[in-house]
């Protein structure tokens, strides 16, 4: 279906959904300042050709979602990890996607998180238990400030000035990519360059992206909250992972009982498309350890 407006709390999600309604939910939540094309397509009808329906959907505060009308906060602030400086928490992005699901309909999903998302989806598990039914964390973390931290100098690609150019906004984000993309595996440069220019189409949030890592930021160690999961709960993450080390999931398995750790060699801080038919069978393989409970009608 077409991209979609609906009200979840006190902000409006813009989402995306692929496949039938009938079949068991998958949410897919995507990272900081990233919209929900970083769930390429291509990849979301894959997984709605294994029998899930697939729900993409930007964050607050990025792309077609509400811009939250909040501080924006200083760089002093976030590394100091001030909370006056953050509008919202990781809580409050969990509860988006939960009000997501009330609009759909839906009960029960299994959620699949990226980086920020996977925080996101970890929440979620952690505090809407009746609700995740399987939970899949891509290249994220435990918010600990002992593991899963990134190299020095590639944070500061966040606390930079963004581009209002078109060319420069591309530029940028090519070249980030090939600090944090994935060295193991092949990188189509030009599908990058495109997709960056399909985001800034559709509305860039500078603002909005430090806000977001305020929320990352300032939500704290969630190692405890994470032993309170109680869905089947895989782990993946790349061996050569730059912005969010492999240690972060290998403290992410380790804090949810009775996670899998599957490492991916040569994956970076990126969904290369080498890597998607392993992921989705990853994520199939994870749904299935819920038996019945992987079965979301609607209400």
């Amino acid at each position: 279906m077409p991209e979609t407006l609906c009200t979840a709390g006190d902000v409006e999600l813009c989402y995306e959904t692929f496949g039938d309604h009938s079949d068991p939910a998958l949410l897919l939540v995507m990272g900081l300042s990233m919209q929900m094309l970083g769930w390429h397509e291509d990849l979301c009808e894959e997984l709605a050709a294994r029998g899930f329906f697939v729900i993409r959907y930007d964050n607050r505060d990025v792309g077609r979602s509400t811009s939250i009308r909040g501080p924006v906060p200083s760089t002093w602030q976030l590394i100091r990890r001030d909370k006056r400086g953050a509008a919202y928490q990781l809580a409050d992005m969990a509860a988006d996607g939960i009000g997501l699901l009330d609009h759909l309909g839906i009960e029960r999903a299994h959620v699949v998180g990226a980086s920020m998302g996977g925080m996101i989806a970890q929440t979620m598990a952690a505090r809407y238990p009746d609700r995740v039914i399987s939970l899949v964390s891509i290249m994220s973390n435990t918010g600990a400030r002992t593991s899963g931290q990134p190299k020095l100098g590639v944070i500061g690609y966040f606390l930079g000035k963004v581009p209002s150019d078109r060319e420069a906004y591309i530029e940028r984000i090519a070249n980030f990519f090939g600090v944090i993309g994935s060295p193991g595996f092949p990188r189509d440069e030009a599908e990058l360059r495109e997709r960056a220019g399909m985001a800034y189409d559709r509305g860039i949030n500078p603002a909005g992206s430090a806000r977001q890592l305020a929320a990352i930021l300032t939500s704290g160690d969630r190692t405890r909250q994470l032993a309170a999961i109680t869905a089947p709960t895989l782990v993946i993450h790349g061996t050569a992972d730059r912005l969010i080390a492999p240690s972060g999931g290998r403290a992410t398995a380790r804090a949810i009982p009775g996670a899998r750790l599957m490492t991916v060699e040569g994956m970076g801080h990126d969904l290369p498309r080498a890597v998607w038919p392993r992921i989705v069978d990853a994520i199939v393989e994870n749904a299935a350890r819920a038996g019945e409970g992987a079965t979301a009608g609607a209400r």
